[in-house]
């Protein structure tokens, strides 16, 4: 499975209306994608409590529909939310009309301004759509592999490290796929990186 963990710099000048990373020193974004999923979820935001961390969530909305009260306790504890469809689309399999309206189903359960592609991918119209209809697309300059079933917990943990940046938007999943290897770096990224002086922000425009 191919994906940078750092995102080439040349991504974000050609697509310079996307959200890739915020120019801010000593700040970290974390950011959690697929969720909200019982257990993972709740565990991500009692230790982001435990560090007086906010993060941002882009949830699907069938999860949301699902778990209602666990989306209410991200917003209670001040998090950010974005949406991420419905259902998970791929905007490179899927025309523009059903990209539409997977956005606008989980627009009905998620309140926000911002939105991020599922798997990153989105095509020209569906970002104007997307754009049309008021959302920042939020993208990502760090993504250690959480979902990556071949990728050990080290090696996730490593990826973060080597690639760590100031103002970096990492991306990490609410998901069972992923919770192994969330439940394995997060501690370590909040514990190593409050120690050098970072704090941790949600997005919010």
């Amino acid at each position: 499975m191919f994906y940078p963990v750092k995102i080439p710099s040349i991504f974000p000048r050609l697509f310079s209306n996307y959200i890739w990373s915020l120019e801010e020193k000593k700040c970290i974004y974390l950011t959690f994608d697929d969720g909200p999923i019982p257990g993972v979820t709740e565990w991500i935001l009692d230790i982001l409590k435990e560090y007086n961390a906010q993060a941002t969530f882009f949830a699907l909305g069938n999860n949301v529909e699902q778990h209602p009260a666990i989306y209410q306790r991200i917003i209670d504890e001040g998090h950010a939310v974005g949406n991420h469809t419905y259902d998970h689309k791929n905007g490179w399999n899927t025309s523009l009309e059903d990209y539409e309206e997977s956005v606008k189903r989980g627009e009905g359960f998620i309140s926000s301004s911002l939105f991020r592609p599922p798997y990153g991918k989105i095509r020209p119209r569906q970002a104007k759509m997307v754009e049309r209809l008021g959302y920042k697309v939020v993208m990502w300059s760090l993504m250690p592999g959480d979902f990556d079933v071949n990728l050990s917990n080290e090696k996730c943990w490593t990826n973060v490290e080597t690639n760590m940046h100031d103002g970096a938007v990492i991306v990490l999943h609410d998901s069972l796929k992923a919770e192994e290897k969330v439940r394995y770096v997060l501690p370590r990224i909040l514990k190593k990186y409050k120690e050098q002086g970072y704090t941790f922000k949600k997005i919010a425009l």
